[in-house]
């Protein structure tokens, strides 16, 4: 399948050397998400796990910011009133984005710059890896309008993330997560100015796709499955994933370019 093509209604893609990028396209109000991009962006990355031409995906800001979470008008307001299985129907969809995006195969880079509150701190907490600016501000604001801090995932992946204590304060009060909170708690990878950050995405997104990206996704698969994993079963199912790495041309690639002192130059086969 190819997706360097496509054309999303919802959200701006484009993909450059099998790196993808994904913008939310409202920056006039901080790119708030609606009913069709959360889905229109779920079933992106369900198509990605087929993709042959996308090797990492970066979710970037647009207009100084990243997302604002789910419209206050096109999502909040029509919730309001609806019945048990239509509200089920939509927050089992908003989690399912999260599915899709560490089931997508594919390495993902959030970009963060301004704002990347509710469901864009959900968006960028589901990121592989997270990249900010100063000036970030992360909240997951739930409690702020009256809903739990359970949503999209936030209580199993947070607090793996930062830290039990950390990750039930951030869930209770809904408080903004400075970046140099973040970078210290181990949410932010690395800190970027403004004027750099989408630079330095890139440069970490085309280094991955310049690895063995086949055996980057296997990576990405181990790490979401052994989350429920003992660790006799981790090691064994490590075991067998590493046996099938070693069968690929890039590993015999590897081995002859160190052989031969030069840098190896994978292909993902």
């Amino acid at each position: 399948m190819k997706l360097a093509d496509i054309s999303p209604v919802h959200f701006l893609w484009e993909v450059s050397d099998r790196v993808a990028v994904l913008r939310l396209n409202r920056p006039e109000r901080k790119n708030p998400l609606t009913f069709e991009s959360y889905a229109e962006m779920r079933d992106l990355f369900r198509d990605l796990v087929y993709a042959d031409d996308v090797d990492v995906v970066v979710l970037a800001s647009n207009g100084g910011n990243f997302c604002s979470g789910g419209d206050v008008h096109d999502i909040i307001g029509p919730l309001i009133g609806l019945p048990m299985k239509d509200l089920l129907a939509f927050t089992r969809m908003t989690g399912d984005l999260v599915k899709a995006m560490i089931s997508c195969g594919k390495p993902v880079i959030a970009a963060v710059d301004g704002v990347a509150v509710g469901a864009g701190a959900i968006l960028a907490m589901a990121a592989d890896m997270r990249l900010a600016t100063p000036e970030a501000k992360c909240a997951f604001l739930f409690t702020r309008v009256g809903l739990a801090g359970c949503d999209m995932g936030a209580c199993a992946m947070l607090p793996r993330i930062i830290g039990q204590g950390r990750a039930a304060e951030l869930l209770y009060t809904g408080r903004v997560m400075t970046a140099a909170e973040g970078e210290r708690w181990g949410f932010w990878n690395a800190l970027h100015d403004s004027a750099d950050l989408e630079a330095e995405a890139m440069v970490l997104a085309r280094r991955l796709a310049a690895g063995p990206t086949f055996a980057h996704g296997v990576t990405k698969t181990q790490l979401l499955q052994e989350w429920d994993m003992g660790l006799l079963a981790a090691i064994e199912a490590e075991a067998q994933a590493q046996a099938i790495c070693m069968q690929t041309k890039d590993f015999e690639r590897a081995y002859r370019a160190f052989v031969a002192k030069e840098k190896p130059v994978f292909a993902g086969d």
